[in-house]
């Protein structure tokens, strides 16, 4: 019962920072610059709520604007998507891959922030130092054939996919592999194939 609780909370957590996330982004999509207060107020949560997630307005309005430039997952599946999952999976890392490349400053920062944050000693237990949007477009794009794999191999497969695809990835290619953008995309290719092959091999072990 506890642990279900704790769950909950947690839970509740990712989605208040989510709807901070969000008010930010409606408001500045109407052209406004809103304070604190209007994100609050928009958000329906109280101002407290708000400083508890975001310690700055600075890096609320900074992640506010990389949610505003992340892929829809609607947007990328339309009815004549294809049913494969390496097909499905590399469109969504191609999509963020854009958009990385494309906020990579922002992108830097945001990451720099929860660095910080972590190396003050937070942990994450009152507000989430990051908000997940990979797992969200990686599930869309496996949704299709989810019953295609065993559900702790359809787990596993989503968190090692998650290593592959995002702002990490690119900071490991750019910064500690130093390669170019055409051997990075290469490379995580590779890897989504090669994890979604083994994922489907723990099924057909059983």
């Amino acid at each position: 019962m506890a642990d279900v609780t704790i769950n909950g909370r947690a839970n509740q957590k990712r989605r208040t920072r989510k709807d901070l996330l969000q008010a930010a982004s409606r408001l500045m999509q109407q052209g406004r610059k809103p304070s604190l207060e209007d994100i609050a107020e928009e958000a329906m949560v109280s101002r407290a709520t708000a400083y508890r997630h975001f310690p700055s307005m600075d890096a609320l309005m900074l992640e506010a604007s990389l949610d505003v430039a992340t892929p829809d997952a609607s947007k990328l599946f339309g009815a004549r998507a294809s049913d494969d999952p390496v097909a499905r999976l590399t469109r969504v890392d191609t999509a963020l891959h854009e958009m990385i490349l494309a906020n990579e400053a922002p992108l830097r920062m945001m990451l720099a922030h929860s660095l910080e944050r972590a190396a003050k000693g937070d942990n994450g237990d009152d507000a989430p130092l990051r908000q997940n949007r990979r797992t969200a477009l990686i599930e869309a794009a496996l949704e299709p054939m989810q019953d295609e794999f065993k559900p702790a191999a359809y787990e596993t497969l989503t968190q090692a996919l998650a290593l592959v695809i995002g702002t990490e990835a690119m900071i490991v290619f750019k910064d500690v592999l130093q390669l170019d953008d055409a051997r990075a995309r290469k490379v995580k290719r590779w890897a989504i194939r090669a994890l979604v092959e083994a994922a489907k091999r723990s099924r057909a072990d059983t």
